[in-house]
C-alpha cells in the first residue's frame, strides 16, 4: 500500500515537471504594488499576487512549451484601470504565443462597478460568465458629496485659497455642486475612460466603436442578455471553465497557480543565471542592472512605514533608496514606479531634489506610473528623463490650496467661548490658524504669498524637466486633473506602457542588453525592517509609527503650523499636494 502511493507520489511530481500545464490566476482580491514595506504589510498581503511577479510569471509561461492553458478569474473592484491595461497588455502578449487565455467571472460586479474587470476580461480569447452572475458594464461617471450646506447649517464657515481654478480639493467643504471649471475638467476625465473602454470592447468583441459606446448605455446586463449581446462567450460555472480547460490542454494536464509556477521557474533558473553572470564578467566586474524603486502611497516625511493614516512612502526611505542606486556602480539606470496621491509639499520635493541628483550622475529615470500620479505624485516624477503612463492613470493636478473652519458662528450658538494669551511680542500670527476666527486682511496676504510660492516653485521645476515654457505649464497646470492619454497628447508624459516598456526604454538609455536584469531596490529582508537603519546613508528600513499622537504627528508633517485645523476639516493628513477623495477608475 505505501510502496503504490509513493509510486503515485512520483508519477505526480515528475507529471509537474514534465506534462502539459494549465496556469491559472485569482484577480478578484486585486495586485500589490510594490515589496511590502514592513513586516505587518507583508504578513497582510502574503496571499496577494504583487504585480512584477505576475508579468514576469506570464512572460515565461508565454515561451513554456508544457504551458497549454491559462485561465483566470476576474472581477470584484480591487483592480485600477491603469494595472488593468498593464496586465492586459501581457495577456495579449501571452496569446500571440499561441496559447489560450480564458477569463472567466462569477460577477462582473454586482449590476454595478463592472468596467474595469470586463475591461480586463476583453484581452483574452473566451469570456465565460455564472448563470446567475450579472454584467455591471455602464457608462462612467463621477458623483461627490459636496458638505457646505451642512456645515453652513452647523455654523461652520470654511475658508479656502486655491491655485488655481480646477484645484478641487476645498470644494467639497466651500461648494454646494460642481464648479465650472471643476465640472468641464471631471467631464473631459470621464470621457476619455469612456473612450478607453469602448475602444477596447470593440476590438475584443468584434464591435465598431460606436456599437461598443452603445452598450454602455445600454448596461448593465443580467447573464442571458450579456450572453445575447455577444459579450461574452457563453455562461458556465466554474467546474464547466475548468472541464473545458482540460479538454484543451489534455486530460493530463497539472493545475497551477500562475504565482506558484514563476517562483518555481525562478528558483530553478538560478543556477544557470548564475553561471551565466559570472562566466561573461571579467574579473572585479560587477553585474550591471536597472534598479525599480517604488514610491507607493501617500508621500510624508520620514521613513515608509505604516501609520494610523494608512500605508504611504516616507520621504527619507525614497530618497535614500534613490541615492543608494546613485552610488551603486552595478545599478545603470533606474526605474521609479510611481503609484501616489501625492501628500506633502516639501516632502515631495526631498524625493524631487534626489531625481535631479541621480539624472545629473549621469544615470537614467524613467517613471511608470501606475494607477494614480497626480499633485506630488507628478511632483517627483517631472524631473525624468522619460515618464511613461497609462492611457488610464491619473495624474497632473499640479496645483495647491490652503484654507481652515471658521468655528465662531457655532461656538456662538453653543455658548462656546475661546480666550487667548500671546507672549507679549504682539504677533498675532501664533493665532492665526486658529478656528474661532476668520483670517485678517495681514494673514491672507501671507497666506496667498505661501500658495504662490509653491505654486511657481512647482510649475518651474515642471517646466525644466518637461522642457517647455513657464506658459505653456501654467495651461496645463491650475489643478487640473488628466487622464494618462490626455497626458501623452499634451506633453506631460511621453509614451504609454507599464513597467515592462519603462524597463526597456531604461536598459535603451543606459546602453544594457535588453536582458539586462532588473532587481526591486534596495531588497530588504525581514530583519531590516525591523531594526533601525545605522545612519541616513545606510539601506533605508521601515519603522512602524504606531502609538499615541502618530495621528497628529502625520498632520503636523504634511501641514505644518495649518494642521490642527486639516484635522478639524477632515481633510486628508499628508499635506497640500493631495489629490481629495479616492482616484482609482473602477
Amino acid at each position: 500500500m505505501a510502496d503504490a502511493r509513493l509510486a503515485a507520489s512520483l508519477v505526480r511530481m515528475r507529471q509537474r515537471r514534465t506534462g502539459p500545464l494549465i496556469l491559472e490566476l485569482d484577480l478578484t482580491d486585486g495586485i500589490a504594488e510594490g515589496p511590502p514595506a514592513d513586516p505587518l504589510s507583508a504578513l497582510l498581503t502574503m496571499r496577494r499576487t504583487r504585480l512584477q511577479d505576475l508579468l514576469d510569471g506570464l512572460r515565461r509561461a508565454a515561451d513554456d512549451d508544457r504551458v497549454r492553458v491559462l485561465v483566470v478569474k476576474v472581477g470584484g473592484s480591487g483592480l485600477g484601470l491603469a494595472k488593468a491595461q498593464e496586465l492586459r497588455a501581457a495577456i495579449g502578449d501571452f496569446r500571440r504565443s499561441g496559447k489560450l487565455a480564458v477569463a472567466w467571472s462569477e460577477s462582473f460586479g454586482d449590476f454595478v462597478h463592472g468596467n474595469v474587470p470586463y475591461y480586463l476580461a476583453t484581452g483574452f480569447d473566451r469570456i465565460y460568465l455564472q448563470p446567475s452572475g450579472t454584467l455591471g458594464l455602464t457608462g462612467v461617471a463621477v458623483e461627490q458629496v459636496f458638505l457646505h450646506g451642512a456645515l453652513e447649517k452647523l455654523g461652520i464657515d470654511f475658508e479656502s485659497a486655491k491655485r488655481h481654478e480646477y484645484k478641487s480639493a476645498p470644494d467639497q467643504l466651500t461648494e454646494s455642486g460642481f464648479t465650472g471649471p471643476a465640472r468641464e475638467a471631471t467631464a473631459r476625465l470621464a470621457e476619455s475612460v469612456t473612450e478607453q473602454l469602448a475602444g477596447v470592447v470593440a476590438a475584443g468583441r468584434g464591435l465598431s466603436v460606436e456599437q461598443a459606446a452603445a452598450l454602455l448605455g445600454r448596461g448593465p446586463f443580467l447573464a442571458p442578455q450579456a450572453l445575447a449581446e455577444g459579450l461574452v462567450d457563453g455562461l458556465m460555472y466554474r467546474d464547466e471553465v475548468y472541464d473545458q480547460a482540460r479538454k484543451e490542454a489534455g486530460p493530463d494536464a497539472t493545475l497551477l497557480y500562475l504565482q506558484r509556477y514563476q517562483r518555481t521557474q525562478s528558483l530553478s533558473d538560478l543556477p544557470r543565471r548564475l553561471g551565466n553572470t559570472v562566466q561573461g564578467m571579467a574579473p572585479g566586474q560587477h553585474e550591471r542592472f536597472v534598479a525599480t524603486i517604488y514610491a507607493h502611497g501617500t508621500i510624508r516625511h520620514g521613513r515608509t512605514g505604516r501609520g494610523p493614516g494608512g500605508g504611504g512612502m516616507g520621504s527619507d526611505t525614497v530618497a535614500a533608496a534613490l541615492r543608494a542606486a546613485g552610488a551603486d556602480e552595478r545599478a545603470r539606470a533606474v526605474v521609479l514606479r510611481v503609484n501616489s496621491p501625492g501628500g506633502s509639499y516639501t516632502a515631495s520635493d526631498v524625493i524631487w531634489r534626489e531625481v535631479v541628483r541621480l539624472r545629473a550622475a549621469g544615470k537614467p529615470v524613467v517613471v511608470s506610473m501606475g494607477d494614480v500620479a497626480a499633485s506630488g505624485g507628478y511632483f517627483i516624477s517631472a524631473p525624468a528623463d522619460v515618464i511613461v503612463v497609462q492611457p488610464g492613470t491619473i495624474t497632473g493636478s499640479i496645483g495647491v490650496f490652503m484654507g481652515k473652519p471658521v468655528l465662531r458662528e457655532l461656538f456662538g450658538r453653543a455658548g462656546v467661548t475661546t480666550d487667548s494669551v500671546t507672549d507679549g511680542t504682539g504677533a498675532a500670527s501664533a493665532t492665526m490658524f486658529s478656528s474661532s476666527r476668520p483670517f485678517s486682511e495681514a494673514e491672507w496676504e501671507r497666506i496667498n504669498a505661501w500658495l504662490d510660492a509653491v505654486y511657481a516653485d512647482f510649475t518651474d521645476k515642471v517646466a525644466s524637466g518637461r522642457r517647455m515654457s513657464a506658459e505653456q505649464v501654467h495651461e496645463l497646470a491650475r489643478g487640473r486633473v488628466w487622464t494618462g492619454a490626455d497626458a501623452i497628447g499634451n506633453g506631460l508624459a511621453d509614451e504609454a506602457g507599464g513597467l515592462r516598456e519603462a524597463t526597456a526604454i531604461a536598459r535603451e538609455r543606459a546602453g544594457l542588453p535588453a536582458d539586462a536584469p532588473v532587481r526591486i531596490y534596495p531588497r530588504l529582508g525581514p530583519l531590516d525592517q525591523l531594526r533601525p537603519p545605522e545612519s541616513s546613508e545606510a539601506r533605508p528600513a521601515a519603522r512602524a509609527q504606531l502609538g499615541a499622537g502618530a495621528l497628529a504627528a502625520l498632520f503636523a508633517d504634511g501641514w505644518g503650523p495649518a494642521w490642527r485645523f486639516a484635522a478639524a476639516a477632515g481633510l486628508p493628513p499628508y499635506g497640500p499636494l493631495t489629490l481629495p477623495g479616492t482616484w482609482t477608475i473602477s
